[in-house]
């Protein structure tokens, strides 16, 4: 969900790994460790975001299988619909976008604080003006059905 080409799924899947790897001796069992890998990969996803210069944020691809899904016209309007929202969110910031993949994951408020470093309040606050502004680009981009 974080990178658009294969390739480079394939690359943070490996750097998220390899993370994980690297700091699991940093586990203090303080939290879940569901949630400490979460963060961890959440992390990871954020610093490869900002080294990686060449990420274009207004491109979109659906792969080969998910083409082969629109057999109906039913599934092909909702599959135009989650290729909109894709398309919107590569447009916000990463941290704007690390709010929403949380949120669509089914995080809670304190959940998706506690992933961020951030309180629950803040993270209520950002998260509603993410997703203003998600229907901001969506209205203007005429992703509207």
């Amino acid at each position: 969900m974080y990178m658009d080409e294969i390739a480079d799924q394939e690359d943070l899947h490996q750097e998220m790994i390899c993370q994980l790897w690297k700091s699991y001796h940093t586990f203090q069992g303080n939290s879940q460790f569901s949630t400490w890998m979460y963060r961890v990969c959440l992390n990871t996803a954020i610093t490869f975001f900002k080294k990686d210069s060449k990420l274009s944020k207004t491109t979109f691809r659906l792969g080969d299988e998910e083409h082969q899904l629109k057999s109906e016209e039913s599934n092909g309007e909702i599959e135009q619909q989650i290729q909109y929202l894709y398309k919107a969110i590569h447009e916000l910031n990463d941290v704007e976008k690390a709010l929403i993949f949380l949120y669509l994951e089914g995080f809670s408020h304190l959940e998706i604080g506690n992933n961020l470093g951030i309180s629950e309040g803040n993270a209520r606050v950002k998260l509603n003006r993410t997703k203003n502004k998600l229907q901001d680009i969506i209205k203007r981009k005429g992703y509207e059905f």
